[in-house]
């Protein structure tokens, strides 16, 4: 059965969109859909998606600002869970994510719909995606060399 066994290796090491994607692009490519769809994220909303009455009695409200920024957090937890893998195509994933920050920072300078806090705050997300990737990789090869 060797051809089983190298059909079965060879599959697994052919990564999926999902594993070799920046998922920060995602939040990149929707801010720009927001905004080319007039949305000014600089205004607060006229209409909350949520709101809630906390036990405290203060009204909490919630609008595309916060989705975009929990969206974000989301997709950065995921990108840094990714990041635990040392393998080629990793490295092609940490050079797609520092070209999608170097994307965030041109476009906060450049487009003006884009100098707002919640595009700040994805950008951020974005270098630490960047900067947390390459530590979490260097200390997963490190421990491989260690016990290999």
């Amino acid at each position: 059965m060797p051809a089983m066994d190298d059909a079965l290796t060879s599959s697994r090491s052919k990564p999926g969109i999902i594993r070799s994607f920046p998922l920060l692009a995602l939040a990149l490519l929707a801010y720009n859909v927001a905004l080319q769809m007039g949305h000014d994220f600089r205004l607060p909303p006229a209409q909350p998606l949520w709101q809630a009455t906390l036990i405290s009695g203060a009204q909490w409200s919630a609008g595309w600002n916060e989705v975009m920024i929990i969206g974000g957090l989301m997709l950065l937890f995921i990108e840094l869970l990714k990041s635990t893998r040392t393998t080629y195509h990793s490295t092609l994933e940490h050079i797609l994510s520092m070209l999608v920050f170097v994307t965030f920072i041109v476009e906060f300078l450049v487009v003006a719909g884009a100098g707002t806090n919640v595009f700040l705050l994805l950008g951020l997300m974005s270098l630490i995606d960047v900067m947390g990737g390459y530590a979490i990789s260097i200390a997963v090869a490190r421990k491989d060399l260690n016990i290999g």
